[in-house]
């Protein structure tokens, strides 16, 4: 290589292999060429033939590829700040040793800083073998975006594009004494005194790898590890950007990501030690850094359990985490309007939590309201040709519902209704019209509402959804009912003039549809037994 690369790609190398090849491959083979790019791989004491399969590579590629060998220091911050001491790019990119590059990468980010000026370039990255990534803020290719007004807080890795310049002005180097996340100070620092930033999404440029046996260091740290180093970042992100809006919308990742994993499912199974321990980093953090407004942008469940831990309601944080496990989530309490999920520690007097800490605030539950919505019984009432469908329907609401309507709703639910079946209906959105009020009583367990009803049946031929129409808060959200395994009362013929059938069926979604229509259309196959009727009479008549 000769003259200055355009980009020096950092690797920081421990045990990775076979993945490490791949990673080699797709740095090699990229369409920037080899003359515009330097990598420097560093071989942190790894004791598979990672460290022979990189020195494979220098000397394949001895113009592009160095590599340095150092005594493992037990993460990736050492070995990236070695390689920063070393780099000559106009800009440096990291890559994990697991993961791999789309072969132009590299050629388009660089264009796009120096088409636009920017000093961090995010191109859209991508899970593999079941590894998630934080989407959203791929929407579009956008020149340049703010820390604080968009997704990049939950997109804080160090995989990204940054103009050298920019690093070793501020001098931005990785904490190597955090385990985990220590390329989030860096990330942070590099974007809040970034001129630029850019996003590019119209390419995969990054693959990132959950390796098939999980062992990626983020998988392996324990709960106290990964709230120390939460709260290292924290601290750090805290002396870039002062209190305010801008550092709510910050820290809102950490409090729904980093620190919300700690209170999840295998909380519960932890030592009481632990336990203890975790609740009171989370109040620490909470305490100094959960604004009302970051406290109220969280979503109902996160916030329940993160103020649990603030309170040090341990025992109550174990019982929300479980039974919500076991049962799935709490019903709603509707009051006056407002709509109250009924985790443990709703207004006990002893934690004195305010009621807003369990309200919905501004945020859609129709995976919540489909989950307990479920048909107990169904039965026809006919009265000469008035004919209904009565059905009594649980659904996971509790209190003053306001309004709870059901319908027969033709058509099928929208392909990008919310799921797992429900969505919240536009303000202005059209009802169906063939409806029925239902009556309520709250059920003997005391975690939802029984709501009975009839609906008539019109003489028409159609199939249509059985759907419950429920606010919630202000919203109105549409409920396709599912049937849960129960009998449905059997088909019926209807009406004198012209004879109707009508049957209750279950979908192949497990959903309740009323399908109607007159008996010679509905009947399969009896115009082809009529047919071979007439047929045999007719042979009969000329013999």
């Amino acid at each position: 290589m000769s003259g200055r690369p355009d980009v020096t790609v950092v690797v920081a190398v421990y045990n990775t292999m076979p993945y490490l090849t791949e990673c080699l491959n797709s740095l090699v083979g990229q369409s920037i060429g080899l003359d515009r790019l330097e990598v420097v791989a560093v071989d942190d004491g790894s004791t598979d033939e990672s460290g022979a399969e990189l020195d494979r590579f220098a000397e394949r590629y001895p113009g592009t590829v160095k590599v340095i060998h150092q005594a493992n220091s037990g993460g990736p911050a050492a070995p990236s700040n070695r390689a920063l001491e070393v780099a000559t790019g106009r800009f440096v990119y990291f890559i994990g040793s697991d993961d791999h590059l789309g072969e132009e990468a590299l050629e388009r980010m660089v264009a796009y800083a120096d088409e636009h000026g920017s000093d961090v370039v995010v191109g859209k990255m991508v899970g593999t073998n079941g590894r998630y990534v934080h989407q959203k803020l791929y929407e579009k290719n956008d020149p340049d975006v703010s820390l604080y007004h968009s997704s990049l807080p939950f997109t804080l890795a160090n995989t990204k594009l940054f103009r050298r310049e920019l690093v070793e002005k501020h001098g931005l180097r990785f904490p190597e004494d955090l385990p985990v996340g220590s390329d989030q100070p860096f990330t942070i620092e590099a974007c809040v005194r970034a001129r630029k930033i850019s996003v590019l999404s119209d390419y995969t440029f990054y693959y990132a790898v959950k390796r098939g046996d999980s062992s990626n260091i983020t998988y392996r740290a324990d709960h106290l590890s990964r709230l120390r180093c939460t709260a290292a970042i924290m601290k750090h992100a805290a002396s870039l950007v002062e209190a305010g809006p801008d550092r709510d919308a910050l820290f809102e990742r950490h409090f729904t990501w980093e620190l919300a994993k700690l209170i999840q499912g295998d909380f519960p199974t932890l030592d009481a030690t632990t336990r203890q321990q975790v609740c009171e980093g989370i109040a620490a953090l909470a305490d100094e850094y959960l604004t009302d407004a970051l406290r109220d942008s969280l979503d109902v469940k996160r916030r329940v359990r993160i103020c649990l831990a603030q309170a040090g309601a341990v025992d109550e944080l174990v019982r929300a985490i479980t039974e919500e496990a076991e049962h799935g989530a709490p019903p709603f309490h509707l009051e006056d309007g407002r709509a109250f999920a009924m985790y443990p520690g709703f207004r006990d007097e002893a934690l004195g939590l305010p009621d807003r800490v369990y309200e919905l605030v501004g945020e859609a539950v129709p995976g919540r309201l489909a989950r307990g919505t479920e048909l107990v019984e169904a039965e026809w009432d006919q009265s000469g040709d008035d004919l209904a469908l009565v059905l009594t329907a649980r659904i996971g609401v509790l209190g003053d519902t306001g309004s709870v309507t059901v319908r027969l709703a033709k058509g099928a639910m929208p392909k990008n209704a919310d799921k797992p079946g429900a969505r919240r209906l536009p303000a202005d959105h059209a009802l169906p019209a063939v409806e029925g009020e239902f009556r309520r009583t709250t059920t003997e367990d005391g975690r939802a509402t029984l709501v009975r009803g009839r609906i008539p049946v019109q003489a028409v031929k159609a199939k249509l959804g059985v759907r419950l129409y429920v606010d919630v808060a202000g919203s109105t959200y549409e409920i396709p009912v599912r049937t849960g395994g129960r009998p449905l009362p059997l088909a019926r013929r209807w009406r004198q003039a012209v004879p109707y059938r009508v049957s209750a069926n279950q979908n192949p979604k497990g959903r309740l549809v009323v399908t109607t229509a007159p008996l010679w259309e509905i009947e399969p196959g009896a115009g082809k037994r009529l047919r071979h009727m007439l047929s045999r009479l007719k042979r009969k008549v000329t013999r």
